[in-house]
C-alpha cells in the first residue's frame, strides 16, 4: 500500500509541479507527499526530481520512470474497474490539451459532449498556440496539427485540414482572381509569420511543388488579425481551412487556386498510455475521434 501512495504521489508532483499543489490533489500534507517520494528515491537509489526554490521537475532518470509508472497505475486502475463491475463508466480527471482556435471551435464541444454523458469526470484543458510536452505537463491527450515527429507518444490520425488561399469577393471584383501562384505577386498581401506563413509561399506537393515569393503590405501576429483584413476587402491571406470555414460560409471570403494547394496537414489524437490505457483516456479518445470524423470542417480522410 506504501508503494502505491509513493507512485501516486510521484505522478501527483510531477504533473502538479510542486509539492503543495500535489497534496492538494492527493488530500494530504505537502510534508506528507515530501516523505512518500523521498522514501521512493532512496529506495530506488536514483534521484526522481529536480527541486529548486521556484521549481519541481523530473529528472531524465525521473521522466523514463515517470512513464512506467502511468502505465502501471493505469493497468491497476482498470482492473479495479473491471472487477467492481464499472468497465464502461470513466470518471476521474482528464488533462487535455489543442491548439487555441482549434480547441474552441472543435475540441471544447467534444469536451462538453464528453463531461454530459459521464458526469463522474473531470476536464482539465489547456489551450496553447504551443507544442506542448504530455510527458512533462503531465497531459493525457493531445490534439496536434501537422505532421509528427518520431516519438514514444501513440497517435490516432482523425482528420486533416487545408492550407488554402482566401479574399473577400469584393477585393476579388476590384483586383481580379489570379488562376496561378505566381499571380500573386500582383496583388495585395496579407502576411502572418508568427503562426507559420513566411514570405515563400509553397503550393503543390511532391513533383509539382514550388514556392513563390510574396511581399506582404501587411504583416500580423495572428491568423485572426489577418483574416480580419481579408473580411475588410485588403487583400489575400493564407490560413488554415478550419479558420475561414464560417467566413467561407457566410459568403465574406472565397478560397482560391484549391488545385494548387500543398498536401493537407493531419489532424492526430496523441496520448502516452499503452493498449491498457486508464478507463477516461480510452472513452475519451473514441468519442473525440468520432466527433472530430464527423466535423463539416475537417477533410474527410481517405484511406490512409
Amino acid at each position: 500500500m506504501d508503494r502505491l501512495r509513493q507512485l501516486r504521489a510521484f505522478v501527483a508532483v510531477v504533473e502538479e509541479s510542486g509539492f503543495a499543489a500535489a497534496g492538494r490533489r492527493l488530500g494530504v500534507s505537502p510534508p506528507t507527499v515530501t516523505r512518500l517520494v523521498s522514501t521512493l528515491e532512496d529506495m530506488l537509489g536514483v534521484r526522481l526530481l529536480e527541486r529548486t526554490t521556484r521549481h519541481v521537475h523530473a529528472t531524465d532518470a525521473g521522466l523514463r520512470y515517470l512513464a512506467d509508472v502511468r502505465r502501471i497505475l493505469g493497468e491497476l486502475e482498470a482492473a479495479d474497474a473491471a472487477v467492481a463491475g464499472v468497465h464502461g463508466e470513466p470518471r476521474g480527471v482528464l488533462k487535455v490539451t489543442a491548439p487555441v482556435l482549434f480547441g474552441q471551435l472543435h475540441v471544447v464541444p467534444g469536451i462538453v459532449e464528453f463531461l454530459t454523458r459521464y458526469p463522474e469526470t473531470q476536464v482539465s484543458a489547456l489551450l496553447l498556440d504551443r507544442t506542448v510536452n504530455l510527458v512533462e505537463e503531465g497531459i493525457d491527450v493531445g490534439v496536434r496539427i501537422g505532421r509528427l515527429p518520431d516519438s514514444s507518444l501513440r497517435a490516432q490520425r482523425v482528420a486533416e485540414v487545408r492550407l488554402v488561399l482566401c479574399a473577400s469577393p469584393n477585393y476579388l471584383r476590384r483586383h481580379g482572381t489570379p488562376t496561378t501562384p505566381e499571380h500573386l505577386r500582383e496583388h495585395t498581401i496579407i502576411a502572418c509569420p508568427a503562426a507559420g506563413t513566411s514570405n515563400r509561399w509553397r503550393f503543390g506537393h511532391a513533383a509539382q511543388a514550388r514556392s513563390v515569393r510574396v511581399r506582404p503590405r501587411l504583416q500580423v501576429t495572428s491568423n485572426a488579425a489577418a483574416l480580419a483584413a481579408a473580411r475588410r476587402d485588403f487583400g489575400i491571406t493564407r490560413a488554415l481551412s478550419y479558420q475561414v470555414a464560417s467566413s467561407v460560409k457566410a459568403g465574406e471570403l472565397t478560397i482560391l487556386m484549391p488545385e494548387h494547394e500543398p498536401r493537407p496537414h493531419p489532424v492526430h489524437l496523441l496520448h502516452r498510455e499503452g493498449p491498457h490505457a486508464r478507463t477516461r483516456v480510452r472513452y475519451f479518445l473514441d468519442m473525440m475521434a468520432t466527433h472530430l470524423r464527423s466535423s463539416p470542417d475537417l477533410c474527410r480522410l481517405g484511406p490512409s
